[in-house]
């Protein structure tokens, strides 16, 4: 999944300029269609970041500087792009996204902007899709109408059927209530999907505060809220480009209430924290490849990279001197997450819980899992039924007789076969 990759004023590329041009910076619309060839060759597809809320001041849509040879809405009121944005005067007052002068935001019930956006064969979504690109997530899906989310999703599913269409949601879809009516983002006619917020936050906050209640608490609202088919398919994070990174949130400082300049001086976590972050981002990491849903890693986590809430979340790939260990584990995660069917769909069965250690299960028609993690200070005995004694240990300890004991700050990933 890739931030948006179109010619933008900004590095960020949220402020649309022209949709059907990738940034050059990036390199061209060829390029786009070559690295989708190329990535299919080894299974992978590229999900794009459809931001349609909101357009860029500085773009062939509104041109408020005059950079474009289109005629802006901003500077005609007969610009075939004036009905799209909401003027309260023209032309120095309009809405902007959350007061974002830079960002315009657009009227999506408009006819000409739906055709523009994903009707038209000639459309964004369907030009981005017969360059390569596999399936969308789109940005703020909070603030698209239902009933463009549905007729988007017809045209994108008539374009191909197993496109995944994710949504950047935060809350919990299913009681998701915004612009005073509740949202339909699970009921198969909008969203195949949902970028998992709450799971996020249900991890780090444990790893970081021990609470072993409040995790079940978190996880099983979601557990028992979710359709199944979208349950199996959520965007399973610990960090994105709108959130601290993963190591620092959970070894950090909490950056709550504090500015870029605060930010910027905590930036970079103290050796001792750095690698009591490494360990505490192992553990998470356990947690969120065995969780339901599917894991995505917020580039640079799997080697440590560091940083607080945007811009400090998204510097520069660490290719030069990445953290091994965590590489090393992260592919580790990789590995037995996809040589084992029972974490695609199978069933979530919370069976420990006390204090500080968790303990669960992953069960399909094939195989049984057991995750358990101990954040005590003490050891713990975790009782197990069946003939775990025969299982096999991928991560951690060992059950002996019956019992699975789990020293201090420790974890354990067991398989056994039915």
């Amino acid at each position: 999944y890739l931030n948006p990759i179109v010619e933008a004023r900004s590095n960020h590329r949220y402020d649309t300029s022209d949709y059907m041009k990738a940034d050059p910076i990036l390199g061209t619309n060829r390029d786009f269609t070559e690295l989708c060839r190329k990535a299919a060759e080894y299974g992978i597809r590229i999900i794009l970041d459809g931001v349609f809320s909101h357009t860029g001041a500085d773009s062939i849509y509104f041109n408020a500087y005059g950079h474009y040879d289109s005629v802006g809405a901003y500077q005609s009121q007969a610009s075939k792009h004036y009905r799209w944005y909401f003027f309260k005067e023209f032309p120095d007052s309009y809405r902007s996204w959350w007061g974002v002068k830079n960002l315009r935001e657009v009227d999506e019930k408009i006819p000409s902007w739906q055709n523009y956006i994903f009707r038209n064969k000639s459309s964004v979504v369907k030009t981005w899709m017969s360059r390569g690109a596999s399936g969308w997530r789109l940005d703020v899906a909070d603030e698209i109408p239902d009933e463009v989310l549905e007729a988007l999703r017809k045209e994108i599913k008539a374009q191909d059927p197993e496109a995944p269409i994710i949504g950047e949601v935060w809350e919990d879809p299913i009681v998701k209530v915004s612009y005073e009516s509740r949202r339909k983002y699970a009921l198969g006619r909008a969203l195949d999907s949902v970028m998992n917020y709450p799971f996020c936050d249900a991890v780090l906050n444990f790893i970081r505060f021990a609470n072993a209640d409040a995790f079940f608490d978190s996880v099983m609202s979601i557990v028992e809220n979710y359709p199944p088919q979208v349950l199996s398919v959520l965007m399973n994070h610990i960090g994105t480009h709108d959130t601290e990174r993963a190591i620092t949130r959970l070894a950090g400082p909490d950056s709550e209430g504090y500015g870029r300049q605060w930010q910027h001086e905590h930036n970079k976590l103290s050796s001792y924290d750095y690698l009591k972050g490494v360990s505490m981002l192992k553990l998470a990491s356990l947690l969120q490849f065995t969780l339901p849903g599917v894991p995505s890693i917020y580039y640079g986590d799997e080697v440590g990279m560091q940083g607080m809430k945007d811009p400090f979340n998204r510097a520069c790939m660490e290719w030069e001197k990445p953290n091994r260990e965590l590489l090393k584990w992260y592919k580790r995660l990789g590995e037995i997450r996809k040589g084992t069917s029972v974490f695609r769909e199978g069933e979530f069965i919370p069976f420990f819980c006390s204090h500080k250690t968790i303990a669960y299960k992953r069960a399909d028609e094939k195989s049984e899992v057991i995750v358990a993690v101990n954040l005590d200070e003490e050891m713990v005995s975790i009782p197990l039924d069946g003939e775990w004694e025969n299982s096999y240990t991928l991560l951690g300890n060992t059950p002996v007789n019956k019992v699975l004991y789990l020293e201090p700050y420790r974890y354990s990933l067991i398989i056994r076969e039915k």
